[in-house]
């Protein structure tokens, strides 16, 4: 009995060691140490064979294998037991986000074998940032293939999972890599709450969704699968929030080009190489850049090269070309021929139907006792951007009839000195729109409240007008839809 009894108190005695050893290597991080001998001295046992991944080829393109090696990493659980981490805020309440840091090391198994990522850069190469994963040659021959297959499917499914859009900027910067920065494309608009009728809508997303299906009818013809689009008009009209309903409905990432911060025309071209497929390219205010005396390098020619020359071809495929201007009339028409711009779609001041739209959605209001005033100013010829009257409907939206006040005062004053006739802008509009895809609420998708005589007039008008395009070279996305449907 006594025998049984010390046996039992050693036991406890053991067993109260080990669990105080046992927390004391694993508050002091012995455990982690003993860990990491363990693998030195097994690394001494084993040869290893080195791979870069350099996040640029050597025609300054993204390194595309780069990208997904970045991506599938980042998904990695074992991210968390790195030594050193970076944490980020997501776009969700409360949400961390892990990502790789520079010269992290993080380790991966694939099918029984022990793999190891570093995180790099390259201090001889512009700082170029770099993967270098380190294997056994043991396993080499077995599992490499296998593994960068392993590498592309994840990123394949991530891709179809992803939610967050990137918005990229270009930097001013002598260096010829690296020339995007990025931030979440977080942009609340989409076709869904943009104001534009729903005609257009429904014609811009059919457009939309044919150019995503078109990759073997782009190829069968030999074109570039890309797609163009002109979008002019006054400033506040809607051009830039139309931007981001069209990447939220692709569900692609964001370029936008500076045109200030391009150094010359080669510039432009790498910076062009460096964007990838699934994205929308955007150049704003084209005209005002053109008519400027900028202090680069840059010329027309190397812009038009940049839209439809031979390198378009040798960057990234399936993407959307937006430029945004004032005025296309005052820049040389050859920049936006056929060929180099697909789509052209004029952003109008506002008219009262317009108005209505922004009343319904902005106050709540369909009537009001204010709205024949409104109109009658309008039918002067008074106008004002969506943007501008907007805000006024924002800044008193608790009180319409004092908006609807500010707006009628807004429009009295400012309105007044920007514009031609209500009925002469719907007839310019009715003009272009055999040439243009026009986003006006009235115009020539709907009446916009015209007598009966002056829309017979403008049918006449039209009817002349496209008789004498026939001949025109200039795409019409309008007519192609129409007779399409």
């Amino acid at each position: 009995m006594g025998i049984l009894m010390d046996s039992i108190l050693l036991f406890l005695v053991l067993g109260i060691v080990l669990f105080l050893v046992r927390v004391v290597l694993f508050k002091t991080g012995l455990i982690y140490m003993v860990k990491k001998w363990k693998k030195k001295v097994s690394d001494q046992f084993h040869v290893y064979q080195f791979y870069k991944i350099p996040e640029f080829n050597d025609n300054l393109q993204e390194n595309q294998l780069y990208r997904r090696v970045h991506a599938y990493l980042n998904s990695l659980s074992s991210i968390e037991n790195s030594d050193f981490t970076n944490l980020f805020t997501g776009n969700k309440p409360n949400e961390i986000i892990l990502r790789l840091d520079r010269n992290q090391v993080i380790g991966d198994e694939f099918l029984g074998a022990r793999v190891c990522w570093i995180n790099g850069e390259d201090q001889e190469d512009d700082n170029s940032r770099n993967f270098v994963l380190k294997i056994r040659k043991s396993d080499k021959r077995r599992i490499l293939g296998p593994y960068l297959q392993h590498i592309h499917t994840v990123n394949e499914e991530l891709e179809q999972r992803k939610t967050e859009l990137k918005l990229f900027m270009n930097i001013d910067t002598k260096k010829k890599k690296g020339r995007w920065r990025s931030i979440s494309f977080t942009h609340p608009c989409t076709f869904d709450n943009i104001l534009m009728e729903e005609d257009l809508k429904e014609k811009v997303k059919s457009d939309l969704e044919s150019f995503l299906k078109g990759k073997q009818f782009y190829n069968r013809l030999g074109r570039v699968w890309k797609r163009s689009y002109l979008l002019y008009g006054p400033s506040g009209t809607g051009k830039s929030s139309f931007v981001a309903a069209m990447a939220n409905f692709l569900n692609y990432d964001v370029y936008d080009i500076d045109l200030s911060k391009v150094l010359d025309d080669s510039d432009l071209k790498m910076i062009l190489l460096q964007t990838t497929s699934r994205s929308v390219i955007v150049i704003e205010d084209l005209d005002r850049f053109l008519s400027s005396k900028s202090t680069n390098s840059l010329t027309i020619s190397g812009i038009l090269n940049f839209t439809d020359g031979i390198l378009s071809s040798c960057a990234a495929d399936e993407r959307i070309m937006v430029f945004t201007m004032t005025a296309k009339e005052q820049i040389d028409p050859a920049v936006i021929r056929p060929g180099r711009v697909d789509v052209h779609i004029h952003f109008p001041l506002c008219d009262f139907t317009a108005f209505k739209a922004l009343a319904n959605s902005y106050l709540g209001l369909k009537e009001h006792k204010l709205f024949p005033q409104v109109e009658g100013i309008f039918q002067n010829g008074a106008s004002l951007s969506p943007a501008e009257i907007g805000e006024l409907m924002i800044a008193n939206r608790n009180s319409p009839s004092r908006a609807l006040k500010s707006v009628i005062n807004a429009l009295q004053t400012d309105g007044d000195r920007r514009g031609t006739p209500a009925i002469g802008r719907r007839v310019f509009h009715e003009r272009s729109s055999s040439e243009d895809y026009d986003v006006g609420m009235s115009g020539p998708l709907r009446g916009g409240g015209s007598s009966p005589a002056v829309r017979e007039f403008k049918k006449l008008y039209g009817l002349f007008r496209l008789r004498g395009n026939r001949q025109s070279q200039s795409f019409d996305l309008a007519r192609e839809l129409r007779n399409g449907s």
